[in-house]
């Protein structure tokens, strides 16, 4: 099993009820980032880690504990494994007092300890006052906040977070993501967070699993991940639209540089010598890699590519403009973004011709058939 030196370390694989494949890894003091879309196995695996369900094949452990492996036939009970977990909607008992609920994940305690814990974990979580309410007298960022109290209290071998902000408004949300980075910085156990929002695995997880079909398809800091995708399948889960067919020119190892046959003219992108020239390849650029040019032709700045685009479509959203557009040759569409300022001063609209530069460093030739990185 790989990353044996981890505080947390799972690697499962079952052909039903739902099918797995999956690998993850998380020291303590980190937050892993697992995303992917509705369906890809993502609170499965959080169960499994909880104990509350069971794994086909596989092994997980946390420190020098195992908590499963179905050859040597341990399957720990969610009591055993000490973990903190905030399911979906908090998992609250409607008829319970906030401070009850709290106590009621110290069942390990001794009974005189309970209170003054969960009194504790309360304060911890700015909950002072509110201890005598139930969930219904509590706003939705308040019961998330008693839910983590009652995961914490335990302090838990490790911390299980799903979908946590789901529920709560866009102004609590950042209020409970600041909350959450400084607990992060606070805790000394692994913490592993189940989201389909790639903003909030950006500004909260250490490292990133991208998770599709039940299968990891690559792992590593978030802003690497979504930078350098490991394969098609993962670009698109990160949302790259923009993936097209192309074929290897040349090398250029002094200048750092590839050239890329895509559209009407070579592009040069970041040097990625492993496919000899002639390759057929699939390469792909963010959005946010094509940008209208407001300079004239001879003052393109180095490390960008001309084009010449002519629009589509164009879809104004508050200051922004999503375009659509067109480049002779390439074998799809063009997808950018555009400040609504520039596109006026541009008198853009569809049909329009306009120059634009695709940027090399945001230009990634996508590996055909790449292994999936646990």
């Amino acid at each position: 099993m790989a990353h044996l030196n981890a505080d947390f370390a799972l690697a499962v694989r079952q052909a039903a009820p739902i099918p797995l494949d999956a690998e993850l890894a998380c020291q303590g003091g980190e937050l892993l980032a697992l995303v992917g879309p509705s369906g890809s196995g993502k609170s499965t695996l959080l169960r499994m880690i909880a104990g509350l369900e069971r794994p086909a094949n596989g092994r997980i452990y946390s420190g020098t504990s195992v908590w499963f492996d179905s050859q040597g036939g341990i399957h720990q009970t969610p009591q055993q494994r000490h973990v903190g977990y905030v399911p979906q909607h908090y998992g609250l008992f409607p008829h319970m007092s906030a401070l009850n609920n709290v106590m009621a994940g110290l069942a390990h305690l001794p009974p005189h300890a309970r209170a003054p814990r969960a009194h504790e974990w309360l304060e911890r979580m700015h909950l002072t006052g509110l201890q005598a309410h139930r969930p219904a007298e509590l706003s939705g960022g308040q019961q998330q906040r008693v839910a983590l109290a009652r995961a914490l209290a335990r302090e838990p071998a490790i911390l299980l977070l799903d979908e946590p902000f789901s529920a709560v408004d866009r102004t609590t949300r950042e209020t409970l993501y600041l909350e959450l980075a400084q607990l992060k910085r606070q805790l000394a156990i692994p913490a592993i967070m189940v989201t389909h929002d790639l903003n909030e695995a950006l500004l909260l997880g250490d490292r990133m699993v991208l998770l599709s079909q039940g299968r990891t398809l690559q792992s590593g800091p978030p802003r690497d991940v979504m930078a350098h995708p490991v394969n098609e399948a993962a670009a698109r889960l990160i949302g790259v639209r923009n993936i097209f067919d192309g074929h290897i020119v040349r090398h250029d190892p002094g200048a750092g540089v590839t050239w890329l046959q895509a559209g009407a003219q070579p592009l040069a992108c970041t040097l990625n010598a492993q496919w000899p020239p002639g390759s057929q390849v699939r390469w792909m650029v963010h959005s946010h890699g094509v940008r209208l040019r407001s300079l004239s032709r001879g003052d393109l700045p180095a490390g960008n590519n001309p084009a010449q685009l002519t629009i589509d479509s164009l879809l104004v959203l508050g200051d922004e403009a999503r375009i659509t557009a067109s480049w002779p040759g390439l074998s799809g569409p063009l997808h950018l973004q555009a400040p609504l300022r520039l596109v006026q001063t541009l008198r853009l609209q569809p049909q329009a011709s306009t120059d634009a530069v695709l940027r090399e460093a945001h230009i990634h030739i996508l590996p055909p058939d790449a292994a999936p990185q646990p």
